[in-house]
């Protein structure tokens, strides 16, 4: 639902911020005043395309955000958010847009950037945007077999479907694996045993590459370590100023000197430490410089282990995440392959399996499609019913709406993810004219109509309350062309919708504004500026007053007494009671 609303230097726009509660929300105002600005802007963030012309002249940036709660039944919109790691903060989410003269425009849900594609996907999990051809779900085919399932109350047993259809699926593939040549098949095998051969007979160790080079360097550079190890050692023990002479000959000395002052026995036992230390220490040291030794045969060895190793991972392995070969690729190929082996060597023992259990599918999938096909086939005539009725109390006395179910096949029973049919909603608007799809409607009074109607359907057959997607529908030229008693339904239909959606409709007619449990008023008006004046659109929150000249003004064009005794009489009959 969208909560709140701010818009600045859109077209004539400067600055405007908006708070919305749910139910029927109407704006209105003058031809001209700018109501198409606010369409406009929400359609932008919607995720329509934009260009710089929108930005208010003399400003660098348009920009429009929405504070928008996403109920917590609106299962589709919050996992896009969970996939993308945007979390909702007390069930809501902030969007922003903007664009800069320079063409350059930013949007961020929540802090996160996203491209235009995502937020115009996200945007129609939560908004309808009717009037201009834009943003409607109910426009997209593929959306309208789970509309009428939904109206059925068969989005279990779809889903149930679709489960088993899956699953008959994985296993008609294993089955045309196992049927494969058989040639390709010990080919295969045959490659798979050599490689675990090759790997097991060279049996590689995990980091055993890091450790024969690390032998290899200490051999090829033995002369300088040698050099080395004989200087650190002289300076150790050999010289006859060597490190541990010199503590030798201090603690003989400090000894001495201990007879003499005994508050030298701190510093004694530290100089004895450090003498019995540098004693473990020449002793380690000796031993390791006895080790070393120079054999060519080792280096050799070890140079003709790295190259088969080397070998093993440039056929088997390839690099790890830090850019380095390891054995653990050599031994998970080895891995792998066993377990092909086995699944290969098994074929022939799963496949009468497979052909059963694929029987077994087939049969209970048949008669899942044809109970599925069936229940649709009732639904489809009673929301074309009750589409077509509600059509008619809207002004359309002569539409016709039917949920086509079109086969798969022809003859035979073709299956698809979701039944046997393809489901399409189509209409003909007036008497005499085929059935079409929904997307060949002209007129966006009539597409606002046909919309509301299919909503109010929806809504009404969905007893849970789970028709939260979208939240928000927004209705824009849904009243061109009509008025009268057709107004006057238009407008039920929206209260009654608004009882389960957010609704916003842009309109004209009184006796549909009316009926708004909240009105915002578009006016446009002339303000100072530094270069002279300028023009600007702003919207103003009607109270219970103001709402009775603005329904009398709709009424007359003024709000004079006649006027304003007939928006009295609109008021008590079809207003919102306090």
């Amino acid at each position: 639902m969208l909560e709140e609303l701010s818009i600045r230097n859109y077209a004539l726009i400067e600055n405007i911020s908006l708070s919305f509660g749910g139910g029927f929300n109407v704006f209105s105002g003058e031809t001209g005043a700018g109501k198409s600005i606010i369409v406009g802007s929400l359609s932008f963030l919607m995720g329509a395309k934009a260009e710089t012309d929108v930005i208010r002249s003399g400003t660098e940036e348009a920009a429009v955000s929405a504070v928008i709660s996403v109920h917590p039944q609106n299962l589709d919109a919050r996992e896009w958010l969970d996939s993308r790691d945007i979390q909702l903060e007390d069930g809501r989410i902030i969007v922003r847009r903007g664009i800069k003269n320079t063409g350059r425009g930013s949007i961020f849900v929540q802090n996160a950037p996203v491209t235009r594609g995502d937020l115009a996907e996200l945007m129609a999990l939560l908004f309808d945007l009717h009037g201009q051809h834009n943003h409607e779900s109910l426009l997209r085919k593929e959306n309208h077999r789970r509309h009428l399932d939904r109206f059925a109350g068969l989005e279990q047993e779809a889903a149930e479907f679709n489960r088993v259809f899956l699953e008959l699926s994985e296993k008609k593939k294993a089955l045309e694996l196992s049927l494969s040549s058989q040639r390709d098949r010990d080919t295969r095998l045959e490659l798979l045993n050599y490689a675990v051969e090759e790997i097991t007979a060279a049996a590689p160790k995990k980091g055993e590459s890091r450790e024969l080079e690390n032998e290899a360097q200490k051999l090829g550079d033995f002369e300088k370590l040698a050099a080395q190890v004989n200087a650190a050692a002289a300076a150790l023990y050999d010289d006859e100023v060597s490190l541990l002479s010199q503590a030798r000959r201090a603690r003989g000395a400090l000894d001495a000197a201990l007879g003499i002052d005994g508050s030298l026995e701190p510093l004694n036992k530290r100089l004895g430490d450090l003498y019995f230390e540098a004693e473990d220490l020449a002793e380690e040291f000796r031993s390791y410089r006895e080790s070393l030794s120079y054999d060519p045969a080792r280096l050799q060895e070890i140079e003709e282990r790295l190259n088969l190793l080397y070998r093993l991972r440039k056929k088997y392995a390839g690099l790890d995440r830090s850019g380095q070969d390891s054995e653990e690729g050599i031994l998970a190929y080895k891995e792998q392959a066993e377990a092909e082996i086995a699944e290969l060597s098994g074929i022939e023992e799963n496949r009468e399996k497979l052909k059963a259990e694929i029987a077994g599918l087939e049969k209970n999938i048949g008669v899942r499609a044809l109970s599925l096909g069936a229940k649709r086939k009732e639904a489809a005539r009673a929301l074309g019913e009750g589409i077509t009725g509600i059509l008619g109390r809207l002004g359309m006395p002569n539409a016709r709406f039917s949920p086509a179910l079109r086969p798969k096949g022809q003859g035979a029973l073709v299956l698809g993810p979701w039944g046997a049919e393809d489901v399409e909603f189509l209409i003909s608007a007036n008497a005499g004219e085929p059935l079409k799809d929904l997307s060949r409607i002209a007129s966006g009074g009539e597409l606002s109509r046909v919309m509301l109607a299919i909503k109010t359907a929806l809504a009404s057959a969905d007893t849970q309350g789970n028709d939260v997607s979208p939240e928000t529908l927004i209705f824009d030229e849904i009243d061109t062309g009509i008025g009268g008693e057709v107004a006057l339904s238009v407008g039920e239909y929206l209260l009654k919708t608004g009882e389960r959606k957010q609704i916003f409709c842009v309109t004209h007619l009184a006796s549909i504004a009316v009926r708004a449990g909240s009105h915002y008023k578009v006016e446009k008006g002339i303000i100072p500026s530094r270069g002279g004046e300028r023009t600007v659109t702003t919207v103003k929150v009607l109270g219970k007053h103001e709402k009775r000249q603005e329904i009398a003004r709709m009424l007359a064009g003024d709000a004079g007494n006649a006027a304003l005794a007939h928006a009295d009489d609109l008021l008590a009959k079809y207003g919102r009671k306090a």
